[in-house]
């Protein structure tokens, strides 16, 4: 059993901050590159000006969308915001946190026989930061699981 005293305060957001730092300057760095360059060319049309922004929006956009994925552990359980899905947990329903020498991110596997990636704890920029978080995800898992409701009266 984890010491709770040594847990993070809830609620408490796991996310790579390293990366999403990069994802979000190359997004709007392109955006507004893109559109500079677009702009200062005199012989482009204004239907080719505009294809060429909204397609420099929608490269931001993308990397706005990769930049999302965080993982929030709160009083009532996880909530895990992957790429392009939300879903919440209840503690009892994490049976554990997995990170393997390899995996590019978190896995929860789930007490109905599934895992569910947790892209918000991942080791690509930041390898230590993603052990220590996953360690931590882990060890509030274990303090809050409801598998044996007597061990947790005490």
């Amino acid at each position: 059993m984890p010491d709770l005293s040594a847990l993070p305060a809830l609620p408490v957001t796991f996310r790579p901050g390293r990366t999403r730092a990069v994802l979000l300057t190359a997004g709007v760095t392109i955006f507004v590159v893109l559109t500079t360059v677009v702009m200062l060319l005199e012989t482009l049309t204004p239907a080719e000006r505009l294809s060429f922004v909204f397609t420099a929006a929608l490269l931001c956009g993308v990397l706005v969308l990769l930049s999302r994925p965080k993982v929030v552990a709160d009083e009532s359980g996880v909530t895990v915001v992957n790429i392009t899905s939300r879903r919440h947990l209840a503690w009892a329903e994490i049976l554990q946190v997995n990170l393997r020498p390899g995996d590019p991110w978190v896995f929860l596997d789930l007490s109905d026989g599934t895992s569910l990636p947790a892209l918000g704890i991942q080791p690509g920029i930041a390898k230590q930061r993603a052990i220590a978080d996953a360690r931590t995800l882990r060890a509030l898992a274990e303090a809050r699981s409801a598998r044996d409701p007597e061990e947790h009266q005490g």
